[in-house]
């Protein structure tokens, strides 16, 4: 498995991994099509930078993250998702790995990650605990009343 800078030809398989994924509500998957155009048509100057993990030209999953804009050194995980088919066989973690790598080489120094408390999630909250996530803050009721918004970090330096 590789994992590269996302391009152009990638877009189609990304998009039906979006939507495949139970947990985006169609208008999440908009929004995600919407941060994966802007990379695409002026790359890393629109602020997203955008990996997909690759195995014999298939595309099993993708990430987009960011610089947090008025921070220092502080990054945000926007989106990550892996074809359902292939979840639990380490490219959720490939996919992650390279970005730590990738922020720590920018000299990033803290990693945002926002996520749902919903029980849809329950694997997701796993997955980044795994990772050395941590919960540092919870906001009620934030995405709607019974879903609250949970944010994680990771520390680099």
């Amino acid at each position: 498995m590789k994992v590269r800078p996302m391009i152009t030809a990638d877009r189609t398989p990304i998009m039906q991994i979006l939507r495949e994924t139970a947990e985006f509500k169609p208008v999440e998957v908009t929004v995600a099509g919407e941060l994966i155009d802007c990379y695409l048509d002026e790359g890393t100057v629109s602020g997203y930078f955008l990996l997909v993990a690759e195995e014999e030209s298939t595309i099993l999953g993708y990430i987009c993250y960011g610089e947090t804009p008025l921070t220092e050194g502080t990054w945000d995980v926007y989106w990550i998702a892996v074809s359902h088919k292939m979840q639990g066989k380490g490219i959720g973690r490939a996919l992650m790995a390279k970005t730590e790598e990738n922020i720590a080489n920018s000299h990033g120094r803290l990693i945002i990650i926002e996520t749902s408390s919903t029980l849809e999630y329950e694997k997701t909250r796993h997955f980044y605990h795994g990772l050395g996530y941590t919960v540092v803050c919870r906001v009620p009721d934030f995405y709607m009343p019974g879903d609250d918004k949970l944010v994680f970090d990771k520390r680099l330096v």
